[in-house]
């Protein structure tokens, strides 16, 4: 084997292959660059023009990505290769790829979909696909949120776009139900009447709709009421609102003598007779 011949056809070959490489990665780091420039004037341009953030964030993405996958196509045509023979010639290949990429172009799509119809926006508190918590970003793949308990939980968009989405942001009106039971001995007047006045404590209460309250079940140990009322959730969030209304209630009851019985059960034995 004669080394030094193939040594030198090796360096005529990298010489002559150099300037297309080198124009190559010139021609990638700049479409990056560009991706990255454009994707931020338009993202500057729609907010000059008051559109909202998850449609900034769709066309800034669509723009980068698309940019960028161009580059990557441009790159490779500098060096010779042959992109559209290469996706021509994966036949059966191409049919495997395209099955196991169905689930991250129909999560692309959804995404696309949520962003353009909306129906949360950042910020807000959501229930969806049995999680809840704030959306802290929408992805082309996924939607994140911050769940209450501090854990960051990322959802497939697919799973978001066709599962029931439950908005508590979407609406600064929210109603909360407690339900409360007061012993059989207590005047159910005065019961109405001392829980209306103590669940105006509640800050950002709201006097219409006007706050109920209904007895509805005898039950083992107490008369069960449920008291309704609807706050202004710009004023107080739905734990608080929640929170205050119980210790209202009960500080009222306590001062006025009305009382939230234990459960209590009768049981009444009897000997039983010889036969």
């Amino acid at each position: 084997m004669d080394w030094p011949t193939l040594l030198a056809d090796f360096l005529d070959l990298f010489f002559r292959f150099l300037p297309s490489l080198i124009a190559s990665v010139v021609v990638f780091l700049s479409t990056l660059f560009i991706a990255s420039f454009v994707s931020a004037k338009i993202d500057a341009l729609l907010v000059k023009r008051g559109s909202k953030l998850e449609i900034r964030v769709l066309l800034s993405r669509m723009t980068k990505w698309g940019i960028r996958i161009s580059g990557v196509v441009w790159a490779l045509s500098i060096v010779g290769f042959n992109v559209t023979g290469f996706i021509a010639g994966l036949g059966i290949t191409g049919l495997i790829i395209g099955f196991a990429l169905q689930d991250i172009s129909r999560n692309f799509t959804a995404g696309a979909l949520l962003m353009l119809q909306e129906p949360f926006n950042f910020g807000d508190y959501i229930e969806v696909a049995g999680y809840e918590g704030t959306v802290t970003d929408i992805q082309l793949r996924a939607t994140e949120l911050l769940a209450p308990d501090g854990v960051r939980v990322l959802i497939p968009n697919g799973d978001v776009f066709t599962s029931t989405i439950r908005n508590f942001t979407k609406t600064n009106l929210r109603r909360i139900e407690l339900k409360v039971g007061v012993a059989y001995e207590s005047d159910l007047e005065q019961v109405t009447r001392v829980a209306l006045e103590a669940i105006h404590a509640v800050p950002g209460l709201l006097d219409d709709p006007v706050p109920m309250l209904f007895f509805h079940t005898f039950g083992d140990s107490a008369i069960e009421f449920s008291l309704r009322y609807w706050f202004d959730t710009s004023e107080n969030d739905v734990f608080s609102a929640r929170d205050m209304g119980v210790k209202a209630i009960k500080t009222a009851f306590e001062r006025e003598g009305i009382e939230i019985p234990y459960p209590i059960r009768t049981v009444r034995l009897s000997n039983a007779r010889d036969a």
